[in-house]
């Protein structure tokens, strides 16, 4: 008998049984193989456009990510630096060997958790309510809440042109007899697919033609517990396809599994396979790919945008084709997996499935791509499932305080037909919703939760008192001789009346990197603080529109709706929109609002329907 048992060792898994065991809960975490706990089965990064918003967050909230990919980075890079701080985005190389090391380490070594091998079969329950697990070797475990973290292991098929192997990523097992009793209570499932490029030898590739991508000294790092991140190496390069290898795909097109018919599910639109490329964009001329190291101790290369499910033998010849990779030696063949998942317009917010209570599904099982996706869904499902047994309201992540608040909503309210990624254009509000921010947003919301112990709220409030310092220093003249250090290297004129450091940050030619070489008075705030406190006065105006936007999508997500709210007889309601709202069972006002199919008239019908409940409830 367990308090809580997680289906799965990956990064949803992980997080999930961190989540219970740290909240004091006794947790049992069954994985297929324990060679595959925190497994990057894809690509050796953690972060990138979006994530690395997702990463901070997770660590915000106390999760573990944050920590295991600082501890095991190789190179680290700020993306989209040369654009708006809404959209820089924190990206690392990390050996692969390490982080799974370092990851199960933490498992093992954690006292409320039981790390075990063993397949899930069947999920146990007594009417609505599930109560335990049942193994392929028969074994039955009990437990109050049990969270399917089962990532691509569903059922999955590894392809390579016309071959089908019944198999996981990277060759480990996969789980075979789930699918059959999720089905057993009704619930919804469909086959989505994904690939992984070759990993090739890094002795048989020409690294001199290719570009080097140098990793970044000076940056913070992804957890607010690391002190400092080591220095990082150039260990990435820069390449491209071309009309040859172009040539190659479109001759071999017929032999691909997604062209040949074998393939059946909805593939990722936002990171879409080399062929699909090809297919998609006919008239460019060559496609960008990136060759990464799998970790320190190995020759392996991982070539970042050229996965593909072609045939082994068309494989080596596409990838020879390249600049670079003539002699190329192909180490894994590259392939394309498919696997069964859930339909998330099933889970509640707190990602609890609608039917059965205590059952909460989490990661790819709910239609994401991605590790840093599956993390933060985790971290959700688990810390809900602890708050649920300590009779606590549910974590309140939405869309205006979190991007982890904008993809559950998306999942739960507009659900997902295909892989779903997140990235920045999904939110409403990320100007608030930086990653340099995340530990103000998030961290208060986890140490109520129990999980962001003592040591993250003394950083927070420590970091807190240096915004403030630096802010009572914005009407405060520059010094001269520190305003023409800045202004020189601007190539603008140095003001003759002087200039304040609030102004010095509004203007467009000055950097958050120059203030912070240049200007003394500020040189007490690390570089997470400077360019916190720096976005915050340079777009302050766009801050408080967006700020008083919040504000009303508070207002509607704090209007709550009855779970037993009878849409199919609310007079007024459009059929189309009782159908839609019958179906989502949104949870707040703001919510309904969402719902593709449910436009403004009907909002406000819903919105006096509910006062009008209330009235008659508290008459």
């Amino acid at each position: 008998m367990y308090d809580g048992i997680v289906i799965g060792a990956g990064h949803a898994g992980i997080e999930t049984a961190l989540a219970l065991a740290r909240t004091g809960f006794r947790t049992l975490v069954l994985s297929v193989s324990l060679d595959n706990v925190g497994w990057l089965a894809c690509n050796p990064s953690i972060g990138g456009t979006a994530k690395g918003h997702l990463v901070r967050e997770i660590d915000a909230l106390g999760g573990e990510m944050g920590v295991a990919a600082d501890k095991c980075l190789t190179c680290l890079r700020m993306l989209n630096s040369s654009k708006g701080p809404a959209v820089r985005s924190l990206r690392a190389q990390v050996d692969k060997y390490a982080y799974h090391k370092y990851m199960k380490g933490v498992l093992e070594n954690e006292k409320n958790v039981t790390l075990r091998q063993g397949e899930a079969v069947e999920l146990l329950t007594e009417g609505e309510e599930v109560t335990g697990v049942k193994t392929a070797f028969g074994l039955t475990y009990r437990a109050n809440v049990v969270i399917v973290c089962s990532g691509v292991y569903l059922g999955s098929d590894i392809i390579v042109g016309s071959t089908v192997l019944p198999q996981g990523p990277a060759g480990f097992p996969r789980a075979n007899g789930l699918t059959e009793s999720l089905l057993s209570l009704g619930i919804e499932v469909r086959r989505f697919k994904t690939g992984t490029p070759a990993r090739v030898h890094k002795d048989s590739v020409d690294l001199d033609k290719l570009t080097v991508q140098r990793g970044e000294e000076g940056l913070y790092s992804f957890s607010a517990l690391s002190k400092k991140v080591k220095a990082t190496a150039e260990t990435c390069w820069l390449g491209y396809t071309n009309e040859h290898t172009h040539e190659i795909i479109r001759n071999n097109l017929h032999l691909a599994p997604k062209y040949n018919g074998l393939i059946k599910g909805t593939g990722p639109r936002y990171c879409p396979s080399i062929e699909d490329k090809i297919v998609r964009f006919p008239d460019k001329e060559r496609h960008s790919f990136f060759l990464e190291p799998e970790g320190d101790g190995t020759k392996e290369m991982y070539v970042q945008g050229m996965s593909t499910g072609l045939p082994a033998a068309v494989q080596l010849e596409m990838y020879r084709s390249i600049e670079g990779f003539e002699h190329a030696e192909i180490m894994r063949d590259a392939y394309a997996i498919e696997y069964d998942c859930i339909n998330s317009l099933e889970l509640l917010p707190t990602l609890e499935h609608k039917r059965y209570k205590g059952l909460y599904f989490a990661g790819q099982v709910n239609g994401t791509s991605g590790y840093e996706e599956a993390a933060a869904q985790g971290l959700v499902a688990g810390l809900n499932a602890s708050l649920a047994m300590r009779g606590q309201p549910p974590l309140a992540l939405r869309r205006d305080n979190s991007y982890i608040g904008v993809m559950i909503d998306d999942l739960v309210t507009t659900g997902t037909d295909e892989p779903y990624r997140m990235m920045t254009g999904r939110a409403e509000y990320r100007l608030c919703l930086r990653q340099d921010n995340a530990d103000t947003r998030l961290t208060p919301e986890g140490y109520r939760a129990g999980l962001a112990g003592e040591k993250r709220m003394r950083l927070l409030r420590k970091k807190r008192a240096a915004l403030e310092k630096g802010r009572a220093l914005l009407g405060v003249t520059v010094p001269k001789e520190e305003t023409e250090g800045i202004f020189a290297e601007t190539g603008m004129p140095v003001p003759a009346s002087g200039i304040t450091y609030g102004g010095l940050m509004r203007r467009p030619e000055v950097s958050a990197d120059m203030i912070k070489r240049h200007c003394s008075a500020l040189s007490f705030l690390s570089p997470s603080e400077a360019e916190e406190l720096f976005t915050d006065v340079r777009y302050e105006g766009y801050l408080a529109r967006q700020e008083k936007a919040r504000e009303e999508s508070v207002r509607l997500e704090n209007m709550r709706i009855p779970g037993d709210t009878d849409y199919m007889s609310m007079h007024g309601l459009r059929r189309e929109a009782a159908e839609k709202l019958d179906k989502v069972r949104p949870m707040t006002v703001g919510q309904a609002s969402r719902i593709p199919g449910v436009n403004p008239a009907d909002i406000n019908v819903l919105i006096i329907k509910l006062k009008a409940a209330a009235k008659k409830e508290n008459d």
